[in-house]
């Protein structure tokens, strides 16, 4: 192998990891733990005792520590129910079309959400809690409700924080870690803005994965030239600082909603 080629295995195996990581790890750990934890502070009294219930199956566990579970212990039956994707032009879900047999992002948060509403074993209903954790904070990641043409953005290469990556690994993790003040400084600017308990009526999957997929839709979400410059990721850090408060208000009220069906 000369130099030119070893250079050019070196470069595409960067790349793939970098797509497979970015396909693996969605929304990245520190965002998904950051929702569960923004969640929890929202719960009802009588919301948050029953999931520390179940959470206290295994010692030592949280909402935020569960919340990465999902991606710890994908499989190929479950490796669909971490997107879906939706044809370019037209953002409204429709489930014949898009989620086939059941198996996306939308239907999984639906029959997950079921379980712990039904007399299922504890076990059961903690497995469910972990899925609904994760997948809620998923489904507001935009590209994961993007287009299969670029894998929801894993196969769109860009420069961007001086290096090379993919959009779907900028908003897995890059906007998150580059933030002022990083995550922890993103966290408690989320924590000012939201008070509990949170409210809502039964969780609407499909509504989300629309809402993302329209801001993957939107003009300028593809960087120009594949670059994402100072003003691209001031915009949309922005943006994701939206899905991200979104994502714990709903899956704090989605979990205060599973109290009160029971």
């Amino acid at each position: 192998m000369n130099l030119k080629t070893e250079t050019a295995v070196k470069a595409l195996a960067v790349t793939v990891l970098a797509i497979s990581g970015a396909a693996v790890y969605a929304w990245g750990f520190e965002a998904h733990r950051m929702v569960a934890s923004l969640a929890e502070q929202q719960l009802t009294p009588q919301a948050q005792k029953d999931v520390q219930r179940l959470l206290a199956m295994e010692p030592g566990a949280t909402l935020a520590s569960i919340a990465t579970w999902a991606d710890e212990n994908r499989s190929r039956q479950t490796a669909a129910w971490h997107y879906v994707n939706l044809p370019q032009g037209d953002c409204n879900y429709v489930k014949a079309r898009d989620c086939q047999n059941g198996a996306c992002m939308v239907e999984a948060i639906i029959a997950q959400v079921a379980v712990p509403k039904s007399n299922a074993p504890d076990a059961e209903r903690l497995t469910a809690l972990k899925y609904v954790v994760h997948l809620v904070g998923d489904v507001h990641q935009p590209l994961h409700a993007g287009y299969a043409s670029d894998k929801g953005g894993n196969t769109y290469q860009v420069q961007a924080f001086g290096k090379g990556t993919n959009l779907h690994a900028i908003w897995d993790s890059g906007l998150v870690n580059n933030w002022g003040g990083g995550p922890v400084g993103l966290k408690a600017e989320l924590a000012a803005s939201l008070s509990g308990p949170a409210v809502g009526a039964a969780p609407k999957a499909s509504q989300w994965a629309e809402e993302s997929c329209k801001i993957v839709a939107g003009p300028g979400f593809y960087p120009e030239w594949h670059v994402a410059g100072a003003e691209y990721l001031t915009f949309h850090a922005q943006i994701l600082k939206s899905q991200l408060a979104n994502a714990a208000r709903r899956l704090a009220a989605v979990l205060n909603s599973i109290q009160g069906a029971r």
